[in-house]
């Protein structure tokens, strides 16, 4: 129960947090740039995971309650892909088929890199290099 709460309660912290940032970058610069606010919380929760995996992977404790609220619940409810899937077929279905592929292949790309260049940081910090 206590694992199911944490996640609840990280799961709320993210959705808001996600919420938060898809209205200041749409405030800013106008709904036209939704696809940038997904881009941009799945990038940096790509990154804060890749800095907690590498954390555990290098002997860092870390309770299940805490994962709970961290990885799975905010940082789980903050990146979401379901945002990502939208925006990519909005866009196709707005006939920016070129622009839908390099948001799709952009989002992947830098996700990933940002994943590996907080857990190799993380790593070498643990090991001194």
């Amino acid at each position: 129960m206590i694992m199911l709460l944490s996640i609840a309660l990280g799961g709320a912290v993210g959705a808001v947090s996600r919420y938060g940032v898809t209205l200041a970058i749409t405030g800013i610069y106008g709904a036209g740039f939704q696809p940038l606010a997904t881009l941009l919380v799945n990038a940096v929760g790509s990154g804060l995971m890749g800095l907690c995996y590498g954390l555990l992977a290098t002997g860092a404790s870390m309770n299940d309650p805490m994962r709970g609220v961290i990885m799975v619940g905010f940082l789980g409810a903050l990146t979401t892909f379901s945002s990502f899937a939208l925006d990519a077929a909005v866009l196709f279905e707005k006939g920016q088929g070129g622009l839908a592929l390099g948001y799709v292949l952009a989002s992947v790309a830098i996700s990933l890199i940002s994943f590996a260049v907080m857990l190799w940081i993380v790593k070498s910090m643990a090991t001194g290099q």
